[in-house]
């Protein structure tokens, strides 16, 4: 084995470059180390197992300024302290994972992962790349960290001294390596010297003299080199423990040691002699309470020296809970589960009283280390999560959460849930998006579908503690679905309640569709009533309704809330607190939809105003049909009447029946009311090709129905053809919304014709034409006229039509109207007599009156189907009894305004229904005013109406 190593060693030395770069994957260099710094060190990784370490390079041309002889005299130096180092085994001892190869440029060897040698933390950079290493910039040691440093290295030299009996000449910060832990170990046995005499006698060391020839770099450091090298030319062990109270001392000075030799030995010798001496006032750096052994330590006789276990007793590092703790961390591995458990048990509190670098680099790691026991995790997670509370999100990263992952996975012992559960906001804050996802809301999932109430109720408990801290999506597609699912098939009363307490605090993080669409359904699914419940659900409803983000609808609430709530609210389990709850959250619904409903009514008919374009005038119904009284409302219709609804039923008023749409034509004209059944002439409102004013969209209607609604539309398609008639130019404009009354515009016609022609007053007071009467009038109904039929109500301007006009001493022929005078009731057909034949009977020759006493120039010019005048037909007639003008209906209908009922003629009527009247000669005349005066425009208007 030995032939094949020297064989090894050859051919890489043979070979350039670092010898082990094919082994391990060179990094950047974080610090040095040895005689001189020589050792630059490097982070590594083995390129097999992947496993961390530290490799330490030197480079042969640092020694070109040294002869050859020197040179390999200092590289003997140091492939003696490797070889030696690598012999030793022990935890306080830095562990060589690879041993030293060599090749034409570099020696260079692996170990455990090292953060930098203690000369580079106490501010020695020799050696180092420029920039220094960010983690080695304003480095600081603790006062925890020097005081557990120099009790491992204590321990070590116990371990050399007693166990391998190996004096070690060179304790200084050089030899000292601070690993990735923090820990220290003990290196540098480059100018070690081993026990001369056998295990049972004393240990006897040859005396190596320190020789001002030889370069520094192959002799120990003077500054920490005891003082017996000077004065007594000998050695023991006392002398390593010289060497390591000059350390403790460099400690608290800044890294500077007691005495600085510079390399020369005249100085060292200068030194020691000076100890003899040894003031207590040069310790003012070092703690009080260390500052007797201090001098112990540095006294010139070694055997006044106290040994290295003496010094690991000392009450400076014994009584400090800081280095017991870290020195119990590092035996972990001797205890057993119940001594480890109360340990881990207090740690959280020992944990606030150690700086952050110590808890991070120290106890950090053992305690990942001891996580591979289930058992012992639920005793070490409070301490594993202080630490991380502590540490940046990139030392979190870095440090924690890879050892965490797999303890996220662990179902057992139940005690794991718990802690994660109760620290999720940390977990959340710390952890990546990613990594949430990945491995921490899982987690959350297994909770809720454990089967242990208590992991559920603690799950419910404390989700909405981090609620704000999870991905909406993540919200709404796993963690709500799992407790609505969790709260529907429980049988356990308190996860229930529990369920729904959950998601009323998670509502504020939802948005209002999705609880309007999935939260709220599922609350009438819920089997139980139990008062928990109810008011729990109480509760949910009121958030919605309240919350500013959420809110209830009108349409929500009227079908779908209080349909479910009402019910409910009355359960015999309610105390009076809880249903006054519910009464007073129904309240405030029922007064959300009236406003809201009110509000859209109010906008609706605003809106209806606004558009509306054809506005029709409120048809009165002061006068009654028939007999002059008003009909009686029933209770019903006056109720009806008060909303708008009295003309949607069956045996309301005429008011209420009368469609606004087509007013009554007469009504408008300022007459009577008309019949019933008479038909109105008003053109009915523009409509959309195909709609009817009573047909509505998209009705089914049934046979009869179609053949009105057509026979309607035929009807105003006749409406639509009829020319418009110009309203005259001597009334006042009315407004473009009213209908035209053809009959008085007919009559204003007229009346204006008849004014222009002359007449005189003849000798007997009766009035006739200057030239002639109406001769050879030919009068026929028009086309559209039919006296029997129901669809016409007046004449228009066309309905008669005369071929000759006024003249002197012409005759009226009065047969055309023969045809429209009907006989009298119980009468024969040889009763009736012309106009013409009553014309001459009354003056007992050709005569200008008409039967009624009345001009026949008048009458003729303005005459009238009198059975188309209908019910509220009216005409002015002189009353030659009292000499006033009084009115007399005329329409053939008679008074009682049955259709087609003959008048029963009285006493003073003649057989066309006009007043009988004699002239008396106290009033021959039947006009006021004298024979011989004209009749003016106003006098015809009163006349005629």
């Amino acid at each position: 084995m030995d032939v094949l190593n020297k064989l090894k060693s050859a051919v890489s030395s043979a070979l350039p470059g670092i010898p082990l770069a094919k082994d391990f994957e060179m990094l950047g260099q974080t610090g040095s180390a040895g005689p001189g710094l020589l050792w630059k060190i490097h982070d590594g990784m083995k390129r097999t197992t992947k496993q961390e370490a530290s490799v330490f390079v030197c480079e042969k041309k640092q020694l070109e300024r040294y002869s050859r002889q020197d040179r390999e005299l200092i590289l003997d130096i140091l492939k003696k302290g490797v070889s030696q180092l690598t012999r030793l085994r022990h935890p306080k001892i830095l562990s060589v994972i690879h041993p030293m190869e060599e090749s034409r440029e570099y020696l260079a060897f692996a170990t455990e992962p090292v953060f930098a040698s203690l000369s580079n933390v106490l501010g020695h950079h020799d050696n180092l790349p420029e920039p220094l290493p960010k983690d080695l910039q304003d480095y600081k040691l603790y006062e925890v960290e020097i005081k557990y440093g120099l009790l491992q290295v204590a321990e070590a030299l116990a371990f050399l001294h007693n166990s391998v009996k190996l004096l070690h000449r060179n304790i200084c910060p050089q030899s000292i390596l601070v690993n990735k832990s923090g820990s220290w170990k003990l290196a540098g046995f480059d100018f070690s010297v081993p026990n001369k005499n056998t295990e049972d006698q004393a240990p006897l060391f040859e005396f190596v003299e320190w020789d001002a020839g030889v370069p520094p770099l192959a002799q120990p450091n003077l500054d920490f080199l005891a003082p017996e090298y000077a004065l007594t030319m000998t050695c023991s062990l006392a002398s390593d423990m010289f060497s390591f109270g000059v350390l403790l001392y460099s400690l608290f000075n800044e890294g500077r040691p007691l005495y600085e030799c510079h390399g020369q030995l005249s100085t060292f010798r200068k030194n020691a002699d000076e100890l003899k001496r040894l003031k207590i006032s040069i310790l003012g750096c070092v703690p009080q309470e260390l500052r007797d052994y201090m001098k112990m330590l540095l006294n010139a006789e070694a055997t006044v020296r106290p040994d290295a276990d003496q010094v690991s007793k000392i009450s400076y590092f014994v009584e400090d809970i800081g280095p017991v703790t870290l020195q119990y961390m590092d035996t972990l591995f001797q205890r057993d589960n119940l001594q480890k458990s109360q340990f881990f048990k207090g740690l959280p509190q020992i944990l606030t009283k150690l700086p952050k670098r110590v808890n991070l680099q120290r106890i950090l790691p053992a305690l990942f280390k001891e996580a591979v026991n289930h058992d012992m995790i639920p005793f070490l997670l409070p301490s594993i999560l202080y630490i991380a509370e502590g540490a940046t999100n990139q030392e979190y990263v870095r440090c924690i959460l890879p050892e965490l992952i797999p303890i996220f996975r662990i179902q057992e012992p139940i005690q794991i849930l718990f802690i994660f559960l109760k620290n999720m906001s940390l977990l959340l804050n710390k952890t990546p998006t990613d990594a949430i996802k990945t491995h921490v809301l899982p987690m959350v999932y297994k909770s809720l579908e454990a089967q242990n109430p208590q992991i559920q109720e603690l799950c419910l408990g404390i989700i909405p503690t981090f609620a704000g801290l999870i991905d909406y999506g993540a919200m709404k597609n796993a963690i709500v679905p799992r407790i609505k699912r969790l709260c529907l098939g429980t049988s356990t009363l308190t996860v229930r309640v529990n369920c729904l307490l959950c998601l009323g605090k998670l509502l504020e993080f939802m948005d209002k569709w999705y609880v309007l669409d999935d939260i709220l359904p599922m609350l009438q699914q819920i089997p139980t009533k139990e008062p928990a419940v109810l008011m729990s659900i109480l509760g949910i409803y009121r958030v919605t309704m309240t919350h500013k983000k959420l809110g209830l609808t009108k349409d929500v609430i009227v079908n779908k809330v209080l349909p479910f709530l009402i019910p409910i609210s009355f359960d015999n389990n309610l105390n009076l607190q809880q249903f006054s709850a519910f009464m007073t959250t129904v309240k405030e619904m029922f007064n959300i939809v009236e406003s809201e409903h009110r509000a859209k009514l109010e906008q609706i008919s605003s809106m209806q105003q606004e558009q509306r374009t054809i506005e029709f005038p409120k048809v009165s119904n002061e006068n009654s049909i028939g007999d002059g009284k008003h009909n009686q409302d029933s209770m019903m219709d006056k109720f009806l009447s008060g909303f708008g609804l009295g003309g949607m039923f069956a045996g309301g008023t005429s008011s209420q029946v009368s469609s606004p749409v087509n007013p009554d034509l007469s009504t408008l004209s300022g007459g009577a009311l008309a019949k019933p059944d008479t038909p109105k002439k008003l053109s009915p409102p523009a409509l959309p090709e195909g709609r009817l004013p009573s047909q509505p969209a998209q009705v089914s209607l049934s046979l009869e129905e179609k053949k009105k609604l057509a026979r309607e539309q035929e009807q105003q398609q006749r409406y639509k053809s009829q020319k418009a008639i110009a309203p005259s130019s001597s009334k006042a404009k009315t407004p473009t919304t009213q209908s035209k009354d053809l009959t008085s515009t007919l009559m204003n016609k007229n009346l204006t014709n008849l004014a222009k022609p002359n007449y005189n007053v003849s000798s007997s007071g009766y009035p006739q034409t200057s030239n002639s009467m109406y001769g050879q009038s030919n009068i026929a109904p028009s086309p559209r006229y039919n006296p029997s039929g129901p669809g016409n109500s007046a004449l228009t301007s066309s309905s008669f039509s005369s071929q000759s006009s006024l003249g002197s001493g012409s005759k009226v022929d009065m047969s055309a109207f023969d045809s429209l005078i009907p006989s009298s009731s119980g009468s024969s057909n040889t009763g009736k007599k012309s106009l013409n034949q009553l014309s001459q009977n009354s003056s007992g020759s050709q005569s200008a009156m008409s039967p009624t006493g009345l001009p026949q120039q008048r009458m003729m010019g303005n005459m009238q189907p009198y059975g188309m005048m209908g019910n509220q037909g009216m005409m002015r007639l002189p009353n030659m009894m009292g000499n006033q003008w009084s009115a007399q209906g005329m329409g053939m209908s008679g008074l009682n305004g049955s259709r087609g009922q003959q008048p029963a003629y009285g006493q003073g009527f003649n057989g066309m229904g006009f007043p009988q009247h004699t002239l008396s000669p106290q009033n021959p005349q039947p006009f006021p005013g004298s024979s011989s005066q004209k009749l003016s425009q106003s006098d015809l208007n009163d006349l005629l109406g």
